[in-house]
């Protein structure tokens, strides 16, 4: 029997658990094993037998004046049978041979052994690697399962995942790679320490290795994004005016930095310097490209807008959207990248607009329009009769616009586009109104054609008023 304890003390030290763990772990196998061996529910329990070395079985009864769980409970008549001395309220306990269990009993004892083993196998893990999180470590490729690699950490095993690794780089059996610990699962089909290639923590803790200003606090990484097997974009500053913190990073001749490429199978690295001016910052985060300028839309929402010059643009997006990407990712603000012919054709537009903003909706009403209608139509952003004739019927069925309702709005439309075509309307005027002011216009003429004749006449027989000279007759004729 005592190779059974031997047997444990050796597992323990194996899988790096606690011996008093697998203690229990046998001590519930043989529990279940009895119950199903003896087919009962009573509740029994497995206590070590130092001297004989092995386990000893026993099913629990408590003792009652009147038994209500027959399989449980026992009288206190029967129970003295089996101890003499029991008592009311107290419990005895009946010995069952462990050396009667059968080879079905063993092996369920088994599975669950190692059920409970593998348990308290990855409890052990978790607690170990949990707070390592971030963590550089070097492992060994020791087999690969699909498209993951199962690595060797020493104590335990860690899964590389396809969606960890990059895509410059494959694998094999043996080979020895330095990765980050991701996470640690306690369930699931990737249970246990996952490891990763493609976390931008890989990239952190490599420019900490290489770069001494960074292992002792000089040169610090406030972020880094990255896209494994593409690029990746590092923001660095210097808390030490005199240390060029890009500088720093890249090393004399890029040798720093060119060692970190060659771990990463030549992967492109940016090295941008931080600043807390978000302008600032986007305009080095951008690079290679140059900003012509750059504003802020919104410092709540943190959205800001871009604008380089037209030859500049495609520099400015990258390859796939990847530099903006990155950067966005970088700065943690929302980037709307624009070439300059693109704002000035937004800004002519929006001038456009402000001053030809066109009829508002209501002057419908006029013609025929319900208000229901009208309200329902400002409601989906149409607010007025221009935007409401280039409207699509999908836009009018997002509104809830019916079809009778549709015919109800041409006719509102057509209505006043007829009004603005039509030529001004003469106002009917009544006859005896009329012959009236024609009466009056005449009298008017007649008077002012009397007057000259006057005048005439008086100048003729003896000058005029002024003392001018007579003027004779033959003058006037004609």
């Amino acid at each position: 029997m005592d190779t059974i304890f031997q047997s444990i003390e050796l597992l323990s030290k194996e899988k790096g658990i606690d011996s008093q763990i697998v203690f229990e772990a046998v001590k519930d196998a043989m529990l279940v094993a009895a119950k199903k061996h003896f087919r009962t529910n009573e509740n029994m329990v497995a206590e070590m037998d130092d001297k004989a070395g092995g386990f000893k079985i026993y099913s629990v009864y408590k003792v009652v004046e009147e038994v209500q769980d027959p399989v449980n409970e026992l009288t206190l008549d029967k129970a003295r049978k089996i101890d003499s001395t029991a008592e009311v309220g107290g419990e005895v306990r009946l010995y069952r041979p462990a050396d009667v269990l059968g080879r079905i009993s063993a092996q369920t004892a088994k599975q669950v052994i190692l059920q409970k083993v593998r348990e308290a196998e990855r409890e052990t893990v978790y607690s170990e690697y949990a707070n390592r999180a971030g963590e550089l470590v070097n492992c060994v490729v020791k087999r690969v399962e699909g498209q993951d690699l199962v690595c060797d950490l020493g104590k335990t095993e860690a899964r590389l995942l396809k969606k960890e690794q990059s895509r410059l780089e494959n694998f094999s059996a043996g080979d020895r790679v330095r990765c980050v610990i991701k996470m640690v699962e306690k369930a699931g089909k990737s249970a246990g320490v996952i490891v990763s290639r493609g976390a931008p923590e890989l990239v952190e803790r490599l420019f900490e290795q290489e770069v001494p200003e960074i292992y002792d606090g000089t040169v610090l990484i406030k972020g880094c994004s990255r896209e494994a097997g593409e690029r990746t974009k590092i923001a660095v500053f210097s808390r030490d005016r005199d240390v060029d913190c890009v500088g720093a990073c890249v090393g004399m001749k890029g040798m720093r930095v060119q060692s970190i490429i060659r771990e990463l199978r030549g992967e492109k690295i940016d090295i941008i310097e931080f600043s807390e001016d978000p302008v600032v910052f986007a305009t080095h985060a951008l690079s290679p490209a140059k900003i012509t300028r750059v504003s802020i839309i919104s410092a709540v929402e943190r959205h800001m807008e871009v604008i380089v010059d037209d030859t500049q643009l495609s520099l400015a997006i990258g390859k796939k959207g990847q530099n903006v990407r990155l950067a966005s990712k970088l700065l943690g603000w929302r980037i709307d990248i624009k070439s300059e012919e693109e704002k000035r054709q937004e800004v002519e537009t929006q001038m456009a607009a402000l001053q030809a903003p066109g009829a508002p909706l209501s002057v419908l009403l006029e013609h025929g329009l319900q208000e229901s209608i009208a309200n329902k139509l400002l409601e989906a952003g149409i607010s007025t009769v221009d935007r409401l004739t280039n409207v699509t019927q999908e836009e009018l069925d997002a509104a809830g616009i019916s079809v009778e309702m549709v015919e109800q709005i041409q006719s509102s439309v057509n209505g006043y586009y007829a009004q603005l075509d039509a030529p001004v309307a003469a106002v009917p005027v009544d006859q005896q109104v009329a012959e009236q002011v024609a009466g009056q216009v005449a009298e008017q003429v007649a008077e002012q054609a009397a007057e000259p004749a006057a005048d005439a006449s008086a100048n003729a027989e003896g000058g005029d008023v002024a003392g001018n000279a007579p003027i004779e007759s033959d003058t006037i004729t004609g």
